[in-house]
């Protein structure tokens, strides 16, 4: 279980200038944990490549720590849980981003790991078509994966006709907030968010007293798409925070799916353009993803053939091809995706059944290692 130190200091990690996500968590993985990074900071030329004295000299900022020992304040009474990066309930998809958040704050009941999680995104200004293809769609999805975990960000449009449309058909929603969870935004919104927090619940990387600005909104996209299987392009006009969502995906080589639409339609253009341009495939049915993705019970027992069950002989020929590699050594998930030629959205849920089993364990930095 993560410490209330760990936390505070994961906090002061974000706050020291200079230091993203990305040098963050490298400096996490050189040390150990975030409390060491900072007690150990004089120790970091020595540990790890790039690691220069201004480095050094930017950690030692106690105005970061103050700030910190606040927001942990706020945290605790309000009963949210600060997700560290290298802790257990950190959403595991999001944790093999590159840019992963070094913490998260969240506030809800929805599990983060769920084993099939998607987000459906589009316009501010959805159609009459986006509204019905919501309802629709996950309507249709709740007859076909039960289980499933529905991301979006809680904006105008597509967004929260996606959250209503899933607490409608009673599926779990997480909205990616773009600021800290002291306020709302938009406040019209709020009664959908307390619902949510039933069924679903609320996710952002922001400190509180953070404002809605226009960047915090890319920030926000990278984690609706890594925290999914899949990105749902429902409506988008030819530019639009919905398409920065799916390039991000793109990046992180998640799937991408879109809704086509009539090419008069200006809310359709971008649908149409990630179809045209292969960023996206085209679905127009729950029935049509749930195959395209293999999460239907035919596709699912369908196995790689030539692979021999070795070490665990009751294990797939998918979750073998796994385990023989993890067998080599510890493994990040891009390499287990390149070397199986097994799509992430499906080695995601491979791997998680190999937890649940006792076969794996996650280690810090999102390395899987074999057991047993």
């Amino acid at each position: 279980m993560m410490s209330d130190d760990e936390c505070i200091y994961s906090i002061a990690l974000t706050q020291v200038p200079g230091i993203g996500p990305i040098w963050g968590r490298n400096l996490i993985n050189a040390v150990g944990d975030a409390v060491s990074v900072f007690k150990r900071r004089t120790e970091l030329p020595q540990l790890m490549k790039g690691a220069t004295m201004r480095v050094v000299e930017a950690l030692d900022c106690p105005e970061a720590l103050q700030r910190a020992e606040k927001e942990y304040e706020f945290v605790v009474k309000n009963h949210i849980q600060c997700l560290t990066i290298n802790e257990e309930t950190y959403p595991v998809r999001m944790r093999e981003c590159d840019d992963a958040p070094i913490v998260l704050f969240y506030r809800g009941s929805a599990e983060l790991n769920a084993l099939r999680t998607i987000n459906m995104v589009g316009t501010r200004n959805a159609t009459d078509y986006g509204k019905q293809i919501c309802l629709r769609f996950l309507n249709e999805l709740r007859e076909l994966v039960p289980d499933v975990l529905v991301v979006s960000g809680l904006a105008y449009g597509i967004d929260i006709h996606a959250h209503r449309a899933a607490l409608a058909n009673n599926l779990p929603t997480v909205g990616v907030l773009a600021h800290g969870l002291d306020r709302i935004y938009p406040s019209v919104h709020r009664k959908t968010a307390v619902d949510m927090l039933a069924n679903g619940g609320l996710l952002t990387e922001f400190l509180t007293e953070t404002n809605p600005d226009k960047h915090n909104f890319v920030s926000r996209n990278r984690i609706v798409a890594g925290i999914s299987d899949a990105t749902i392009v429902v409506e988008s006009a030819a530019k639009g925070g919905s398409l920065i969502t799916a390039d991000i995906a793109e990046s992180y080589h998640r799937d991408c799916f879109a809704f086509p639409g009539r090419v008069s339609d200006e809310y359709s253009k971008g649908c149409n353009q990630l179809i045209r341009d292969n960023k996206a495939t085209l679905i127009q049915s729950a029935e049509d993803f749930v195959r395209a993705m293999c999460w239907d019970a035919e596709s699912q027992s369908k196995k790689i053939e030539g692979v021999q069950r070795v070490l665990f002989p009751d294990l797939s020929d998918e979750e073998q091809a796994i385990v023989s590699i993890l067998e080599k050594g510890d493994q990040q998930i891009n390499n287990l995706v390149v070397v199986t030629n097994i799509p992430v959205h499906k080695i995601n849920a491979i791997l998680f059944e190999l937890e649940m089993k006792g076969v794996v364990r996650v280690l810090a930095g999102g390395m899987y290692q074999l057991l047993g």
